[in-house]
């Protein structure tokens, strides 16, 4: 079915359809075969959506995973939504946030149900065990591969330090490292520019 906007229904080509099926179903896939949260779907993201779909170029999923970070909301979440506008507009977005978020709110919904049972089986503590071990393993290999496409300065080397520092051994809200890291990017960067612009303005009264 075609969608409507304003009282008036879209008409959609089938390549179109086709590839608002594919976002849907790609990002669904993704929510359903995760556990851990954002930071564990990470590899599989980037796998779906650089190396087989090549909706993000492999040198723009660190922007890409930063602004999601940095906006409200969960990061595989926020991730859907940036890329699926990307490679379909608005129902893209749409539709990559309903796929990423109903086989969780689905499965949270009927663990929920039978909670009490679930606790109770030893099996499942043991099967959760092993989901644990997996998701470490999943985080610690989204780290490693971003940490390959990072770009490192003096400023950058300096942030990952103090930030890796405050966070492991003192009790300062994560919230303020964010908006520190981000604050003392945007103020080295103005001023990079503004460096940059005057030496062209310099070579150019020369």
């Amino acid at each position: 079915m075609d969608p409507v906007v304003g009282g008036k229904q879209l008409k959609l080509t089938r390549h179109q359809k086709e590839k608002l099926l594919t976002v849907f179903t790609t990002f669904f896939k993704i929510g359903l075969f995760t556990f851990g949260g954002g930071y564990a779907m990470i590899p599989l993201i980037e796998y779906e959506i650089v190396e087989r779909h090549h909706w993000i170029e492999s040198k723009d999923i660190l922007d890409i995973f930063a602004i999601a970070e940095a906006t409200p909301g969960v990061i595989a979440v926020n991730t859907a939504t940036f890329v699926g506008y990307k490679v379909a507009g608005f129902w893209g977005s749409l539709l990559a946030t309903l796929g990423v978020v109903i086989p969780s709110l689905t499965i949270i919904s009927l663990i929920a149900l039978f909670f009490q049972e679930f606790q109770s089986l030893e099996w499942v503590g043991y099967a959760f065990k092993g989901v644990r071990a997996g998701v470490v393993v999943l985080i610690l290999g989204a780290v490693v591969k971003m940490a390959q496409k990072g770009e490192y300065t003096p400023l950058t080397v300096l942030i990952l330090i103090l930030t890796f520092g405050l966070a492991s051994f003192t009790d300062i809200n994560i919230i303020y490292l964010l908006l520190g890291g981000a604050v003392t990017g945007l103020i080295y960067q103005l001023g990079l520019n503004r460096k940059t612009l005057n030496s062209k303005k310099n070579e150019e009264d020369k």
